[in-house]
């Protein structure tokens, strides 16, 4: 397993207040979540059946602040401190704002499509996230990531290129297409993950040539 920490090639010109803040407001909805329980997920996640009939769309914009458990929220989360800096620096705070939440709800829509009729809740930030990592593999393909390696009882740092480590990842969602991973309150489809990356690489392909791109490096 591999879990990205961090760039390791770039230092970011600035807080990035935008990822802060969408982790914390994550945090604070997983916490209310736990407080209010099944009725509270079913009330607020995605359920492509009642979107599809013109109900309860604003579940679209909420269900991304969404999460299963506490494993689902902390992998969610790691992944977009990992990367999410990065792009909001290269975008600006709030171009970056209003690209993570519209990738979100790309990803959204594209799971409400391919299965139109299900009932299974869906919830995650996984989709927007995945926005972040299309946008990442074009404009810094060669950075290397800083990658907590699991091997058995050993947990070695590596360094991967953003290209083999998001690209393996995406491989992953194309080999499990049309796949719903059940989590234990509703559901997170591969096909949002893999409309969030796309929508990511185009808009990732349109500021890649940006004079703003280029974030001081750190020394080789």
């Amino acid at each position: 397993m591999l879990i990205p920490l961090g760039d390791a090639s770039r230092r970011t010109r600035g807080t990035a207040a935008v990822t802060l803040l969408i982790i914390a407001i994550n945090v604070l909805v997983f916490l209310e979540e736990l407080a209010g329980g099944n009725r509270f997920v079913r009330a607020w996640s995605a359920i492509p059946a009642h979107i599809m009939q013109g109900h309860r769309t604003v579940t679209l914009l909420t269900s991304m602040f969404m999460h299963a458990s506490w494993m689902h929220i902390l992998g969610n989360m790691v992944f977009l401190w990992a990367f999410g800096p990065e792009i909001e620096d290269a975008m600006g705070h709030g171009r970056f704002l209003f690209f993570y939440l519209f990738g979100g709800l790309i990803a959204m829509m594209a799971q409400v499509l391919a299965d139109p009729h299900s009932r299974v809740p869906c919830l995650g930030a996984s989709g927007a996230i995945a926005a972040v990592m299309g946008a990442f593999i074009v404009i810094y393909p060669r950075d290397r990531i800083r990658t907590l390696l699991f091997l058995f009882i050993f947990f070695p740092i590596v360094y991967i290129p953003a290209v083999l480590l998001i690209g393996f990842w995406f491989a992953i969602q194309l080999l499990n297409f049309g796949v719903v991973a059940n989590v234990e309150t509703g559901g997170v489809a591969y096909v949002a993950h893999i409309g969030g990356f796309l929508f990511g690489v185009v808009n990732g392909a349109l500021l890649r040539n940006s004079k703003r791109l280029e974030a001081p490096r750190y020394p080789s």
